[in-house]
């Protein structure tokens, strides 16, 4: 077959009959990286430098499971750059025109920004962050008071949430995706979740902490407390981390 994969997969679907995407027809790609709102930068430790993760990946697969009783003990920034570059790092193979990241993504869009709500970690303050993947930053956002509160309740009141040393929060930006792939790409969005979830779960096992997912929340109450639109911009996962507790 000549065809291109994708060229064949519409014409052999119910998909065949959808006006061509934003990209057949000529229009510029939206940007790889969104900044969703300013503030002070912090430059986390370079994932090249961390000596972090020696658990073979065997052993992280057997070992991992979900944790949810989180240790008082704060993570440190280092952990902190792994498990970000784990789960959502630029690789030094990156253009201007697509990215390559530690997890796999439809037509290499890579379409989320990670939001952080920080608990427990050494040197930050508590409250909300942006995780800047072009650069390996954070952006520290003005957070509301009892924030973590809030959360946890949009999150149907799992504990999980506020007592996490670090709450892990993926939002997507649905053009990014859908530029490409159309209406189809609202279920990519859901698959590159979890792959970004999985590499989160075997990373924190790798550094004796735990993760635990979050799919179970009220979508308007999180997208409202995030300043997202729920159309364009939405929560789609969320993940508790920290270390293990007895």
């Amino acid at each position: 077959m000549n065809k291109r994969i994708g060229d064949a997969f519409l014409e052999g679907t119910k998909y065949r009959n959808l006006e061509p995407s934003d990209q057949k027809q000529g229009v510029a790609q939206p940007p790889l990286h969104s900044l969703l709102r300013d503030g002070r930068r912090i430059t986390l430790p370079s994932p090249q430098a961390l000596d972090l993760g020696s658990m073979g990946l065997r052993e992280a697969m057997e070992t991992r499971r979900s944790f949810r009783d989180y240790a008082e003990v704060p993570l440190a920034l280092e952990e902190l750059s792994f498990l970000l570059w784990c789960s959502q790092g630029v690789k030094p193979e990156s253009t201007d025109e697509f990215t390559l990241r530690t997890v796999p993504s439809a037509g290499a869009r890579h379409a989320f920004e990670t939001l952080l709500l920080v608990n427990r970690v050494d040197g930050l303050e508590p409250g909300l962050y942006q995780y800047d993947a072009a650069v390996h930053e954070l952006i520290q956002w003005e957070s509301p008071p009892g924030i973590a509160e809030q959360l946890t309740a949009g999150c149907l009141n799992q504990p999980i949430v506020r007592n996490s040393a670090v709450t892990f929060i993926w939002v997507a930006e649905r053009y990014r995706m859908a530029w490409r792939y159309g209406e189809r790409g609202l279920r990519y969005l859901f698959l590159d979740a979890g792959h970004s979830c999985q590499n989160l779960y075997l990373a924190a096992e790798s550094i004796a902490a735990g993760a635990c997912a979050i799919g179970a929340f009220t979508d308007d109450q999180l997208n409202q407390l995030l300043g997202l639109d729920g159309t364009d911009r939405f929560v789609v996962y969320l993940a508790g981390v920290g270390k293990r507790g007895s």
